[in-house]
This record gives structure tokens, sequence and C-alpha cells, in this order.
């Protein structure tokens, strides 16, 4: 192949998912074209959107000059276990039952393709995923057609369900840019957060996304380069001190906190909340118990926790919790859980105008985890009004106009719908 010519002697490995169902056909011919390793998935785990089958790929080539040396045999315990693991995590299937050569038309990644679909059916866009998808390719076009690879694809995605949840097509982003309130994701890109594309932005919609965001700081060569230094064992005394729980603080600790301090202060706050739930087998803690059902738990070694549920009481209208009964190694226990399935937490709230600039609406559902805004406040367009959050998506809301902040009609934990009212503003005379 040409770039085998070009490079003889740089080594190519080729990665692949196979969401079109050609992944073993593609990496045959890959290496027929000079490709020195192709990823592949054992048998039980690979296919669809994940990669294709490392036992197709030995028997395709078994007694050719390209023969893996593997022996198809071999890989069947492997094949068993794996099929088996894959039940404990049956919960988390996609659902999707077959390729799909619309691949080749919207270009969304395999590795993002199940993790897009969970989020539009979490965002209640599920019965309208073939216009994700649609919408997918052109948030591709509107961005430059871009390499599409973690965290790039993220920025495809989050713009194809803003445009979904909106009702705008790639016309309708072009010509309202300068107001609308974009993904964070989408205003990072713009910034050039994630490096310059090779082919520049695409403007003017660039310079009209960041004066709708308030025209952020933008990095003209790659981010990273600006970072400040940081000192590993001064943040490791200072995380130390932040969870005390932690001790030691380990090295994979460490690199977690500096590289998603967000994420990991939220797994913290769960480990000090419920303690060490690895030791849970996975369908204890993916799925609740059934009544009656007891489950074997090794805290250490030769240490068991014989655990059976027997019931659970009634509500208590005060605290909103229940008494849960079960056995511990034979002798009864019981604990108050709060129910957290009690109350509807879905609010009909009223929606913004969309003739009055000022009242401002959520341009997705999800929750209000920032509230910059105050009553009473003045403000310019573009201004930062809150943070919307959904499945790893955040949303800046900006100000659309300048003016005066009358009125905030949400608190942070609310969750919202698309186009509930938020935030009203006394827009400035012109």
């Amino acid at each position: 192949g040409a770039p085998r010519r070009e490079f003889p002697a740089l080594p190519i490995h080729v990665h692949t998912h196979d969401t079109a169902g050609t992944g073993v056909a593609s990496m045959l011919a890959c290496a027929e074209a000079g490709a020195d390793a192709v990823d592949a998935a054992i048998d039980s785990m690979s296919g669809l959107t994940s990669q294709p089958s490392l036992g197709a790929l030995v028997a395709a080539l078994q007694g050719t000059e390209r023969d893996t040396g593997i022996d198809p045999a071999a890989l069947g315990p492997l094949i068993e276990y794996w099929e088996s693991a894959r039940v404990s995590y049956a919960a988390f299937e996609s659902g999707q039952k077959s390729g799909s050569a619309e691949v080749y038309v919207h270009e969304m990644p395999g590795g993002q393709y199940t993790n897009l679909l969970f989020q539009a059916t979490s965002m209640g866009l599920s019965d309208r995923w073939p216009q994700v998808k649609q919408a997918y390719a052109e948030a591709n076009q509107l961005l430059g057609d871009i390499v599409k690879v973690t965290p790039s694809s993220k920025t495809c995605g989050d713009l194809a369900q803003f445009m979904v949840t909106n009702g705008l097509s790639a016309a309708d982003v072009k010509a309202n840019a300068a107001h609308l309130s974009f993904p964070q994701s989408v205003v990072e890109f713009f910034q050039g957060a994630l490096g310059i594309p090779p082919g520049g932005f695409p403007e003017p919609l660039r310079a009209d996304v960041l004066k709708a965001a308030g025209h952020p700081r933008t990095f003209e060569g790659r981010p990273g380069a600006e970072l400040p230094s940081i000192d590993l064992e001064q943040t490791r005394a200072a995380l130390a001190s932040k969870h005390p729980h932690l001790q030691p603080v380990k090295d994979t600790d460490l690199m977690s906190a500096v590289m998603y301090p967000k994420v990991f202060d939220e797994f913290q706050a769960h480990v000090k909340a419920y303690g060490d739930v690895s030791i849970l087998p996975t369908r204890t803690f993916i799925e609740p118990l059934e009544q009656g059902e007891e489950v074997d738990i090794v805290i250490e070694r030769g240490k068991h926790l014989l655990i059976k549920l027997l019931g659970v009481g009634s509500l208590d209208p005060k605290t909103g919790s229940r008494e849960v009964f079960f056995e511990v190694n034979g002798f009864p226990r019981s604990v108050n859980v709060a129910d957290t399935h009690l109350a509807d937490k879905h609010v009909l709230r009223p929606k913004a105008d969309s003739h009055v600039p000022g009242s401002v609406g959520a341009p997705m559902p999800g929750s209000v985890i920032l509230i910059h805004a105050k009553s009473g406040q003045e403000c310019e367009a573009g201004d930062p009004l809150l943070v919307l959050s959904a499945m790893k998506m955040e949303t800046v809301v900006s100000a659309p106009v300048a003016g005066v902040v009358q009125g905030i009609h949400v608190a942070v934990g609310d969750d919202v719908a698309a186009q509930d009212l938020v935030v009203t503003i006394a827009e400035t005379p012109q």
C-alpha cells in the first residue's frame, strides 16, 4: 500500500471498529497492504461497534504466509470466559442488533456510537436517534470535517444533540450562532482548547460562537504548552488532607486527580459514603437483590459475608426512608435507606418566550450545576448566566442581550427541560 511504500521502516498498526460489518475484510486487506499489526477482539466481545473477530482473522490466515501461529482451538476457553462475563454486564448492552453501513455517511466512531445512543436516550431523544445521526454528519461539516476521536468526537456529538433538541438545521446554526448558548465542548473546540485543526477553523462560525460565549480566550498553538507547572508531591499532600480516608495517596490516585479533578472528587465522595464497592459481585452492584436472594461477598482472603435480603419495610413519610431487613452470616440486621424513587422530581416549568430576547430558556435538558447571575445584576450579551450538565455534557447559558437580570427561575440541583424559562433579563434599550 501507499503508506508502506512511503514509510518502509515505520511500524504500521491499524485499529478499526466493525460498525459496518466489514472489519474482518478490512483488516485482511490492511495485512495484504503491508500493515505490521491490526487490532481485533475475542469473538464473544467482537463485532458491531467493537473490533472485528480475532477468531475469524486467525482462521482466515491459517495456512497462508501470514499465518498468525495461533491455534483456533486455544481461543475456545477465552471465548467462553468472556461470553459469561458479558452476561454480568447485560444491563449496559446497547440493544444494537446488527451492523450498519450508515457509518460511511455519519462517520460516527464505533467507540462513540453506543455511548451517544445511551446519552441520547437519557436525554429523551431515543425516538429521534435517526435525526441525531443525520445531525452528527451535519455537525461534522459545521466543525470543518474534523478528525473524530476523543475528545473531538464528543464535540461533534454534543453539537448534534444540541441541534436536534432545539430543532436547528446546519443553516440555522450558521445564521444564529452569535445568539446561541452552545455546549461547552463546542465553545472549547472553537477556542482551540483541543488544538488547531489541519485546515483551520471555519469562519465566520468560529467568531460567532465565541461572540455568543462572551469572547473567551483562544489558543494559537498546542494548549498543553501553556499549562502551568505542577508540584506533584504538594498535590499529593493536598489530596491526603482533602480525602482523609485515602491513605496513602497512590500514584494512580495522584494522576487521576491531576487529569480529572472533578471526576476524582465525585468518586472519592462515593467511596466515603459507601466504602469500597469494588468487592461487590458485579451483578449485585448493578441490580438490586430480590427478596430472599443471598450473595457471598469476599471482603478479604478467607473472610466472607453472606448477606440475604429478607424484606423492605413501608415508607416513613416523615423521613422519606424505608427500613431494609437482611441477614449477615445468619444474624438479623436492618438499616434505614432513603427512598430515592419516592418523589417524581419532574416539575412543570413555564417556557421561555422566543419572541422576547430577554426570556432565556434552557438550550438543552439537564441539571443546573452553577448559577453565575444574580437578580438585579447588570449583564452584557455573552455573559454567563448559569451552567447546565447532562450526561457529561456541560452547557453555559449566556445572556442573549445586554440588560438587567430581573429574575432567576431555577436553583442549583434543579432539573430542566429544553426551553424551560431559567432567567429573565430586562433588555437595555438600544
